[in-house]
């Protein structure tokens, strides 16, 4: 016997999934998506972002736990146990500085204070200021720019 029928309906449901994801895009009007279901990572692009091509990569998240390159290629990263998370308020467009010809609001080194703006999250055309609310030197930054951050998922590790 085939499992034809099988294979048919993963197609469906893959196509399900797009489909869904093409009208979340369409629907909020974002040029890119990144989104996690189980295993399957899906990354729909419709039009590149302008402020992709201004500011450079940074590190890409990874488990609180692990070790990770740092943004500047030096040493691994590993959080320490007095780290702490900015996590992200919403979901929207990471973005690390103000505008695409402007300097990142913050870089890995950096030390920063309480109240400081450390990046830009776009949801729905708002630009909603992210702020620090702690002092210390940021470690890690974990989102790359212009990428779709969801709530609650870290976006900078800063040590006190």
């Amino acid at each position: 016997m085939s499992n034809d029928g099988a294979g048919d309906r993963e197609i469906d449901a893959e196509r399900e999934t797009l489909n869904e994801l093409l009208a979340l895009m369409n629907e909020h009007d974002l040029d890119r998506l990144k989104v996690k279901r189980g295993d399957a990572i899906y990354e729909i692009v419709r039009r590149e972002a302008v402020a992709a091509a201004a500011a450079p990569a940074v590190v890409a998240a990874a488990p609180p736990a692990a070790a990770a390159p740092a943004a500047d290629g030096g040493e691994p990263v590993a959080a320490s146990p007095n780290v702490k998370r900015v996590v992200a308020p919403l979901t929207g467009l990471f973005f690390r500085s103000p505008s695409p010809d402007a300097e990142p609001y913050v870089g890995v080194g950096d030390r920063v204070e309480a109240g400081d703006v450390l990046c830009i999250l776009e949801a729905m055309k708002l630009f909603n200021e992210i702020t620090s609310d702690y002092a210390g030197t940021v470690v890690r930054i974990l989102p790359d720019n212009s990428e779709l951050v969801s709530q609650g998922e870290e976006l900078f590790w800063i040590e006190p």
